[in-house]
């Protein structure tokens, strides 16, 4: 065996290498020769406990090929064993059991990163570990290797299949390799270092774990919160509802977990709704990504009725969908969360920019992807979507002769400035099915893309843009884009990409201008679409948001 030949080897150079103090001192020549001696007597003894655990590991993974499970976590376990010569890891005759030890330790570990240590067999592992059987100990051996090949790959880039678990997830998965990994770490001597290292190294993987803790922590405690009645009625400050006191104790057990002095008020029978409660509602819902006006209505109220267990599936998807995403997001990248009705523009980990933003209709959401924004346009047209000019468009003119000259919008027999048609001269009334006609809306202050747009390559035709539909900001839930994301502060944005190159000032002078403009951008800025329904700021608090699209309910439903 490779590894016996090494170990002779070695022997012979040390005895080489001390020749000379042999010869000088004989009395430590004979130390030498007697405890060589005992080495070389004692080896074979070892090259056939050696050989005899090479062989029951090869003939194990045999079995487990002829059984059918020749699958990639059998192929991963074939693998690490023959690059180490078939020899035992956790329970080799001599190892310290500590090793193994810490294994079982890493594996239970996997329920505090949103994982599932049952998935990785960690009640099996534990009865085997008790076992004292020559089969037994092969059995934990495989096994053991299996589970932390297993949680390596998943806590590095997710125990999912993104594309199955959220077929709108297009942000590729990482590649990793856990064999190599693992061989690496177990010469390093630095086993849990190492798996530490593994999940996502960024502040807001760490708040969402440490809330998911507590979270489980009152799930085993079989913790229910109390409920705030379902109604249509609207509670506003200053008034009196028989459901003010099971919102005190919702709100005091808001703050036991989250610990926000706002939530730290007097629970009492009163049904008047008074200042102080009116003040932790609006942090409340300013928690929960809701316009913070202090009515509690039906947003409010699904917000309040969430449990400590569905807070632990929100929180565990969440963590998930993060270790989908590179390791490395850029010095200077935008983050759109799609759930979270949310854009931040960060710069050497610090968040520089916060914003609304508006996304896609139920019927149109927005994907998740990740792209590089190359330039902006100023005063730019809108070449209307055919799906668009077609489901909505058509109809108000059909509606309303005047609407498309009312609303700048251009109509054109196709892609040529000379084929421009006259509106008035067409019978809107007999157009149905596919429309024969492209639309162009002009600059201006009506232009569905306000005054500036950011672009990216995608196979979605998605952008972030202005508005002139500025009201909807203070919605709740803001889905109501044909997919495109509209932007709260454009402006604000554009200095951003821009960098040194533009101020804010430049940019509105230029889009005073009302001349449309191409701006391409000095460095192209990564861009990254998700769908996150819980995220922490930048003072590690957490938020959430509703499920809007359902793909945390489908993703959660696959993985089970």
């Amino acid at each position: 065996m490779s590894f016996l030949n090494r170990e002779y080897r070695n022997i012979f150079l040390l005895l080489i290498q001390n020749s000379r103090k042999f010869w000088i001192n004989p009395s430590a020549a004979a130390r030498y020769l007697i405890f060589f001696a005992l080495i070389f007597a004692v080896l074979p003894v070892i090259a056939e406990n050696l050989i005899a655990n090479a062989e029951l590991i090869r003939e194990q993974l045999a079995k487990n090929i002829q059984s059918g499970q020749d699958n990639a976590a059998q192929t991963n376990l074939r693998q690490f064993y023959a690059q180490r010569d078939y020899q035992p890891v956790w329970t080799l005759a001599g190892h310290p059991a500590t090793l193994l030890d810490t294994a079982l330790v890493l594996i239970e570990q996997a329920d505090e990163e949103g994982l599932s240590s049952s998935n990785y067999h960690i009640e099996s592992l534990r009865k085997l570990r008790n076992e004292t059987s020559d089969q037994i100990s092969l059995l934990l051996e495989l096994d053991t290797t299996r589970s932390l090949l297993a949680l390596a790959h998943d806590l590095r880039s997710g125990r999912l299949t993104a594309s199955l678990a959220d077929p709108d997830w297009h942000i590729p998965q990482q590649q990793f390799d856990p064999v190599t990994f693992l061989q690496q770490a177990l010469a390093s001597g630095k086993l849990e270092q190492a798996f530490a290292d593994l999940p996502p190294d960024i502040p807001q993987y760490r708040s969402l774990k440490q809330l998911l803790n507590k979270f489980r922590v009152l799930v085993a405690a079989d913790t229910i919160w109390a409920g705030v009645p379902e109604e249509t009625s609207l509670i506003r400050p200053h008034t009196r509802h028989t459901s003010i006191p099971q919102v005190r104790q919702r709100i005091q057990e808001a703050y036991h977990i989250f610990e926000k002095p706002e939530y730290d008020i007097v629970v009492s029978n009163s049904e008047f709704y008074d200042d102080q409660l009116e003040i932790a509602i609006k942090a409340f819902q300013r928690q929960h990504g809701l316009n913070a006006d202090g009515v509690i209505g039906k947003n409010t109220r699904r917000a309040m009725n969430i449990t400590p267990g569905e807070h632990v599936q929100q929180l565990r998807i969440t963590l998930e969908r993060l270790r989908w995403l590179p390791r490395k997001l850029g010095d200077r990248y935008i983050l759109v969360n799609i759930a979270g009705f949310n854009l931040v523009a960060v710069q050497d980990n610090v968040r520089v920019l916060d914003m609304k933003i508006v996304v896609g209709r139920d019927y149109r959401s927005t994907p998740s992807f990740n792209s590089k924004i190359s330039h902006l346009v100023l005063n730019p047209y809108w070449n209307v979507p055919a799906s668009i000019a077609r489901k909505d468009l058509l109809p108000k003119q059909k509606h309303n002769p005047d609407y498309f000259a009312s609303e700048g919008i251009r109509v054109f027999s196709d892609y040529r400035h000379e084929s421009e048609l006259n509106p008035y001269s067409i019978d809107w009334h007999s157009t149905s099915g596919s429309l024969p006609y492209i639309l162009r809306q002009d600059p201006g202050r009506r232009n569905a893309l306000g005054t500036i747009k950011f672009m990216f390559p995608n196979p979605f035709s998605i952008y972030l843009h202005d508005t002139p539909s500025k009201y909807l900001f203070q919605k709740d839930i803001r889905t109501f884009s044909s997919g495109c994301i509209r932007l709260e502060k454009p402006l604000q944005l554009a200095e951003f990409v821009l960098g040194k190159s533009f101020e804010q000032a430049d940019i509105a002078e230029k889009i005073s201008s009302g001349k449309t403009k191409t701006v391409h951008l000095p460095e192209q800025i990564p861009v990254y679409l998700l769908y996150l329904t819980a995220w922490s700021d930048e003072q590690g608090e957490v938020h959430f948001s509703s499920d809007v699209y359902g793909r945390d309910k489908r993703a959660l439903a696959y993985a089970h």
